[in-house]
């Protein structure tokens, strides 16, 4: 398939992701396609229904234009650091141009190995990717900015967790995978060219319209308003939905000012500020209540 990408992570530097293709399925199936967000991103719904855009979407085929990368990135993992994270178990495709010039990554998630992967299989089971699929989509619906998913797709092999589970692809769209923790990455390294390499990417594509000032550091505290003021409205509208993110870890926190990494959330069926939904979260760092706490707490990092 040919698709308008124009993948401007790709151009900066090569310690910031490895190359990697996605591995091929055995089996591919298709189990949905948003129709409405291909419109919206300029692609084809029936194209990519039809074999040849199943096959992108599970990672068997690489589409023309695509440059295949996983990005590094760094993260504070329930308060912990953890050096050298990335891109386990997802590979971005590149960066969609829609018609209304606005940019989108296209990701795969459960694409396989990366040098990321850290001994992982790289692969997703069915459930998580439908959960990710249904919540992302209704986080939508609702007006809260969120990653969305364009495709699911089912792999025909097992992925092995406590039992065998059916594998699956989601094909995400985000404004960019972009995180605290990438910008944690190259902080840990003491790598201030990447740094300000990342942060003049960062304004560029997410908050155009900001003027940095000429002072030195000017378009790091620029970018950091912005991602402030962002990140301030999103975790607002959680709490106004009752939605429990469950594990906002930094390298689950968004540049963009998007809710990405569905994991065990959910929404609140009565209200409970001390409400959790991770299995491992016994403090309850991350419950409901706790949400506006730790955005910030995120954000100074």
């Amino acid at each position: 398939m040919k698709l308008a990408f124009d993948n401007s992570y790709a151009r900066l530097f090569e310690r910031m992701y490895a190359r990697v293709s996605p591995t091929p399925v055995r089996s591919p199936t298709l189990l949905r396609v948003n129709r409405a967000l291909a419109e919206r991103l300029g692609v084809d719904a029936g194209a990519l229904a039809a074999a040849e855009g199943i096959a992108m979407l599970a990672g068997s085929a690489v589409p023309e234009g695509a440059e295949p990368i996983a990005l590094a990135y760094a993260g504070h993992q329930f308060g912990s650091f953890v050096r050298q994270l990335g891109d386990g178990r997802a590979v971005l495709l590149g960066e969609l141009v829609a018609p209304d010039g606005a940019r989108h990554d296209l990701q795969l998630k459960g694409a396989g190995r990366t040098p990321f992967s850290r001994g992982g299989d790289g692969r997703a089971a069915l459930g998580p990717v439908l959960r990710e699929y249904l919540v992302s989509e209704a986080m939508a619906a609702l007006g809260i900015p969120t990653t969305r998913a364009l495709a699911a797709v089912a792999t025909g092999e097992l992925v092995h967790r406590e039992e065998a589970l059916p594998g699956a692809v989601l094909a995400r769209v985000a404004a960019s995978h972009l995180r605290v923790g990438t910008f944690e990455y190259f902080a840990a390294r003491e790598d201030t060219e990447a740094l300000r390499a990342l942060t003049s990417h960062a304004l560029a594509r997410h908050y155009p319209g900001a003027r940095p000032s000429a002072e030195p550091g000017g378009e790091a505290l620029a970018l950091l308003e912005r991602v402030i003021e962002a990140q301030a409205r999103l975790v607002a509208r959680w709490m106004g939905v009752g939605f429990v993110h469950g594990v906002m870890n930094t390298d689950n926190t968004s540049i963009a000012g998007e809710t990405i990494d569905y994991g065990p959330c959910a929404f609140l069926d009565t209200y409970d500020p001390s409400r959790t939904f991770s299995s491992i979260d016994r403090g309850g760092r991350y419950a409901f209540g706790n949400q506006p706490r730790i955005a910030l707490w995120n954000l100074d990092r």
